[in-house]
């Protein structure tokens, strides 16, 4: 065989196995929310979140029965799990609260008044149908100093409605949403 038809065989063979149809790509899609909290943030900035390493990946884990975390390579988020929520939960913040709250780096000419921290401890679909949601944020002032450094915990629980991959997209969502009334109330 010559080069050429061992690189047309092999291009084939991975064409054949890298079937987008059968992959399903999920988003963190929360439901529109409505400006209802005191803006108590003003302008803040939202780093990065930091996940946990089973919650950064492209596919979607769960924990089985067994207590082992679980994943399907043809079940996937749609997008950078850390990215995907860092950008909805400063737009599910901004959207309850009214305050301006950017993920980093911050594109405003403005300086923000305050930088936001969430670290997420754990972000799982549990065998016992719940989505844990946990960690610790931070809000501490830029600049000047003016006002007080936040630091608060986190532990949310969220029912799994239905089964598979579209199920804990939802209850993530929810969860988020959440989380985002939460540090909104600073509380």
């Amino acid at each position: 065989m010559t080069i050429s038809r061992v690189a047309l065989l092999a291009i084939t063979l991975v064409a054949a196995c890298a079937n987008a149809e059968k992959t399903g790509r999920y988003m963190i899609d929360p439901p529109a929310a409505e400006k209802r909290l005191p803006n108590k943030l003003g302008l803040t900035e939202l780093r990065e979140i930091s996940l946990p390493q089973y919650a950064s990946g492209q596919e979607i884990a769960y924990q089985t029965k067994d207590g082992a975390l679980r994943s399907r390579p043809d079940q996937i988020w749609a997008d950078d799990p850390a990215r995907a929520v860092t950008l909805v939960l400063a737009g599910q913040i901004s959207a309850v609260s009214g305050a301006t709250v950017v993920a980093e780096p911050w594109p405003l000419a403005e300086e923000p008044q305050r930088r936001l921290e969430v670290r997420v401890e754990q972000m799982l679909a549990r065998a016992d149908g719940v989505l844990r949601l946990s960690g610790q944020y931070f809000v501490s002032p830029v600049a000047d100093g003016a006002g007080r450094d936040v630091v608060r915990r986190f532990d949310l629980v969220v029912p799994i409605e239905g089964e598979g991959p579209g199920a804990i997209a939802a209850a993530q969502s929810r969860a988020i949403n959440l989380l985002a009334e939460q540090i909104a109330r600073l509380g």
